[in-house]
């Protein structure tokens, strides 16, 4: 394992502010009333990056907990769950409403077209009797955005309860929790917050509190039964389980450094991501998904058809030290993916990113017009 740069759609590098935070000595979470607090000021202030007044929740584990956690606590077998699906993470949604249950309703779209507020409206005077529907914001493996300020409230008013994966968006694009009636928000840690791999947060709207506590049957399981939490932290202010207390010094650091930057960084992130998406358009790359719905912390771009993708991602970093991403499903081997998220968007890494790309692309003897690390710092 190499010290290189991780130029990935998440993980992300670590701000040293966080690894440093990480280190700090550890005590017992479970009796240490200082470390009630500091748990109680880091979800207020995921609170004010989500733009919330719900709780917010930092579950030990990978953002896919907090999905399992939401579908497992949500959904009593024959619930009807619409699943808004034009990606990876859209149809897999789906997948975990029906390991619960549920009765899962597609609306569906090509993984390069962003839904938009009609293609709801539309769906919703032939189809209802939903308890919730599902939406992802940033569709990572296709680097597109979903439009959830048009669509969650349209969503909300038909009486649906509303869940957003937004894990690889939140602090790169604005979310607006309450304004545009989420019911709960998906967060993960190693994302545009740049803390390491390992936690999940989610904010938990009052009518979500009560969908879950007015099911007639108990939440399967325990580590994703967020009721517990309910009962045991909120009522009688004991963990559900042991904290990883490293993880959350650090993601709390993670949120200083995002809260410090206030909403520059949605300007950074979307003024990256043009110059990004501009160099690679000048030296001749196809770009996915269509003009403009485009995510501001990924960039997903078609692979040359005369290069290899493992075989080129793999010469990168031995050879370079940069390693990027391929895509997953009917992507896979299709795309490149950039991240340029939390602390990978920043000017000096995306240009020694495409200092190495240029390169390694002249290893494969593939032609390019001009130098793109140069045309990407034109564009900024």
């Amino acid at each position: 394992m190499k010290n290189g740069l991780i130029i990935t759609p998440g993980p992300t590098e670590v701000n040293e502010r966080v690894r440093m935070a990480m280190a700090r000595p550890i005590t017992n979470p479970d009796l240490d009333p200082d470390f009630f607090d500091f748990y109680d000021k880091t979800c207020d202030k995921l609170k004010k990056i989500l733009k919330t007044k719900n709780d917010v929740l930092i579950l030990s584990g990978e953002g896919i907990l907090g999905l399992d956690a939401a579908m497992a606590s949500l959904i009593e077998p024959g619930d009807r769950v619409l699943c808004l699906a034009n990606g990876v993470f859209g149809e897999g949604f789906g997948e975990f409403a029906e390991l619960y249950g549920a009765e899962v309703v597609y609306l569906r779209k090509e993984y390069d077209d962003a839904f938009t507020v009609d293609d709801a409206k539309k769906f919703l005077t032939k189809n209802n009797g939903f308890k919730l529907a599902t939406v992802v914001h940033c569709e990572t493996p296709a680097g597109m955005i979903n439009p959830i300020e048009e669509i969650c409230p349209v969503l909300k008013e038909a009486g649906i309860i509303t869940v957003v994966d937004a894990v690889s968006s939140i602090a790169g694009q604005e979310i607006r929790t309450d304004d545009w009636g989420i019911d709960i928000v998906l967060g993960g840690s190693q994302k545009c917050l740049s803390a390491s791999p390992g936690l999940t947060f989610l904010s938990i709207s009052k009518d979500a509190w009560n969908c879950m506590e007015e099911r007639k049957t108990p939440v399967p399981g325990f580590y994703t039964n967020l009721l517990k939490w309910k009962q045991m932290w909120y009522k009688d202010r004991v963990f559900p389980y042991t904290q990883p207390i490293s993880d959350i010094y650090g993601l709390s650091e993670a949120a200083d450094v995002v809260l410090e930057e206030s909403e520059n960084i949605y300007i950074r992130h979307a003024r990256i991501a043009n110059a990004v998406r501009d160099a690679l358009k000048d030296a001749g790359f196809k770009m996915f998904p269509k003009e403009g719905a485009e995510a501001n912390t990924v960039t997903a771009f078609y692979i040359p058809g005369e290069i290899d993708d493992e075989i080129f991602r793999k010469h990168l970093w031995v050879k370079y030290g940069v390693m990027i991403a391929g895509s997953w499903g009917k992507l896979s081997g299709k795309v490149w993916r950039i991240g340029h998220m939390g602390e990978n968007a920043r000017e000096e890494k995306l240009f020694r990113f495409f200092r190495a790309f240029e390169l390694a692309l002249k290893d494969f003897q593939y032609p390019l017009p001009a130098s793109i690390s140069r045309t990407f710092s034109e564009k900024l």
